[in-house]
């Protein structure tokens, strides 16, 4: 039969794409949507400033042919420039013109208008934020409505978030979630209860739904996957200091707090390394961290996994997640993990085995784990070569299985399904 499925997501991320090909093997996508789908080899693209193409790069799908590809993009670029202008008041938070917000909104708008127009269409699968519209409309043509939630009900965030400014005041400016409105709120759960299918990374995730009774809908875990690892075997250091790397946004949702206290514990054992961009600058732990620590705001994929390869440890003690994909990058790399259950990266990362599961807001524990792999090279070699060996079980084919499984067994049983 003819494809079915329309796909959509603003900015496009490693699992929208592997959604992508999944559909596309299959033969089930009819349409591909997202803000900017760049062409690469296109005569523009040959022009423009290296560092301009290398952004741009990261919103190309090479694996989807072109025809399959819509564009959606004078509001996201105009909020990419205002970014890189510092041009604040168009992109703050919610109210600005061009915010991710309101990017996210007028694409849902775009999808949902596109809907009527495309005669056989079955199904669409939307993400949140971006899916309210787009589910109204399809609704009422009678489509089947896949919604994505990639990280924990809103609900169960805020009262953690909550808690933790109580906890750590000083931090409390990084957890920005604690900033969305009433209105944003609302129009999260009116997307579940459109859904006819939701789909999460983690049993984190699902858990955060069930106990808040968020959704009516059938709910299927289907984990991410991870890279290839690395063909060579990872170089074993026997001096020290410990080489730790943070990678995420710097902010306390990330936990990083209690990263930095175990780190400060540990001394001159460790060095510590920092890639991602503050999330509040009103923070001063945070800004003094930054200055103190080897810190780097952006890097490309490939260098971040350089950086990788370049340390013993990466240390994530989320707060709250839904899958962090640093984790399986990190296995790819040969990396050993510690982070929490909070992060989704159980059972992903086996404690003892590909790294440590620490209890969230533990500095103590993440210390002592530190101290572990500082007194023992033989627990980081092996655990090195384990985290190879998980990398390789947990492809992204898997993820694609998964996915495209729990998709057919939605779908009515008239298709003819390839």
């Amino acid at each position: 039969m003819d494809s079915f499925l329309l796909l959509g997501h603003p900015s496009g991320n490693s699992f929208f794409r592997a959604a992508a090909r999944t559909f596309y093997d299959a033969g089930w996508l009819r349409e591909l949507h997202s803000c900017i789908c760049w062409d690469q080899d296109s005569t523009l693209a040959r022009w423009l400033p290296t560092r301009l193409s290398e952004q741009l790069a990261r919103r190309s799908f090479h694996d989807i042919p072109l025809h399959f590809q819509h564009s959606h993009p004078w509001r996201e670029v105009v909020r990419l420039l205002a970014a890189q202008r510092s041009l604040e008041w168009l992109t703050r938070h919610e109210s600005g013109s061009f915010s991710v917000d309101a990017v996210y909104r007028s694409f849902d708008r775009q999808v949902a208008d596109r809907l009527p127009s495309l005669v056989g269409l079955q199904a669409v699968y939307a993400y949140e934020d971006a899916a309210l519209h787009t589910f109204q409309v399809a609704r009422k043509l009678g489509l089947l409505r896949i919604y994505d939630l990639p990280i924990g009900y809103w609900r169960a965030a805020r009262v953690i978030f909550e808690e933790e400014r109580d906890l750590q005041p000083e931090w409390a400016s990084t957890l920005t979630a604690l900033n969305d409105s009433s209105t944003k709120l609302a129009r999260k759960d009116e997307e579940l209860q459109l859904a006819d299918l939701v789909i999460v990374p983690s049993q984190f995730v699902h858990s955060t739904l069930l106990d808040y009774h968020a959704s009516t809908a059938q709910v299927a875990v289907v984990p991410f996957g991870s890279p290839p690892p690395r063909g060579d075997i990872p170089e074993i250091r026997f001096s020290s200091p410990l080489r730790v790397l943070y990678v995420g946004s710097l902010g306390q949702r990330k936990g990083l707090s209690y990263a930095l206290d175990a780190v400060e514990m540990l001394g001159d054992q460790v060095t510590l390394s920092l890639i991602g961009r503050i999330t509040s600058h009103e923070c001063r732990p945070l800004i003094a961290a930054v200055e103190h620590h080897r810190w780097i705001e952006s890097l490309p994929h490939p260098q971040i996994l350089e950086q990788m390869r370049q340390h013993d440890v990466l240390l994530l003690p989320s707060l709250f997640e839904g899958y962090a994909l640093v984790i399986s990058e990190a296995l790819s790399q040969g990396l050993p993990v510690i982070t929490t259950l909070h992060s989704g990266g159980s059972p992903t990362i086996r404690d003892g085995t590909e790294g440590f599961i620490v209890p969230i807001r533990d500095s103590q524990s993440i210390a002592e784990c530190l101290q572990q792999l500082i007194d023992s090279p033989d627990l980081l070699s092996a655990m090195r070569l384990a985290c190879l060996k998980r990398a390789a079980e947990l492809s992204w084919s898997g993820y694609e299985q998964g996915l495209r499984s729990v998709v057919r067994q939605m779908l009515p049983s008239k298709l003819d399904l390839p």
